[in-house]
C-alpha cells in the first residue's frame, strides 16, 4: 500500500508551484479561481499517489470528497469558528470563501484526472511487449 511514486511526486510539486504561481501573480475572475480549484484536485491526487499505491477510481473519490468537505467547511467558516482568520497560512491552505462552483471545478479535476489515467493505462495495455510471444 505504502510506496514512493517518483512520477506522481514530480508532477505534485510541478502542480504545487504552478498553484502557487497563480496565488501570487493571476488577480483574474477565471484562472485564479476556476482553473485553481480545477488544478487543486489533480494536485493532491498525484500527492497522494506518490506515497500510497491504490487504484485510480477510490483515489480520486477519495480527493473528491476531501475536496467537497474543506468547501463544505468553508460555508460553515471554518476559519471563524478557529479563530484563524489572521492566519494567512490557514486561509491559503482551507480557503475562506464558500462558492458552489467550486463544487463543478473540484468535479472536472477528478474527471480529467480519471481521464487522463484510463488513456495511460489503455496505451500501456497497447504498447508491445517483448516478452510476449
Amino acid at each position: 500500500m505504502f510506496r514512493f511514486h517518483k512520477g506522481y511526486f514530480l508532477l505534485a510539486v510541478t502542480l504545487f508551484l504552478v498553484e502557487v504561481g497563480i496565488a501570487l501573480f493571476v488577480h483574474d475572475n477565471l484562472i485564479r479561481p476556476y482553473f485553481g480549484d480545477t488544478l487543486v484536485v489533480v494536485l493532491i491526487y498525484c500527492f497522494l499517489k506518490s506515497f500510497l499505491k491504490t487504484a485510480v477510481v477510490p483515489a480520486a473519490i477519495a480527493v473528491l470528497l476531501f475536496s467537497y468537505t474543506i468547501e463544505v467547511l468553508q460555508y460553515y467558516d471554518l476559519i471563524g469558528l478557529l479563530h484563524l482568520e489572521n492566519n494567512r497560512l490557514a486561509k491559503c491552505v482551507l480557503g475562506n470563501s464558500f462558492e458552489w462552483v467550486d463544487f463543478i471545478a473540484y468535479t472536472v479535476g477528478i474527471v480529467l484526472v480519471i481521464a487522463i489515467e484510463s488513456f495511460i493505462s489503455i496505451n500501456d495495455r497497447n504498447r508491445p511487449n517483448p516478452t510476449r510471444p
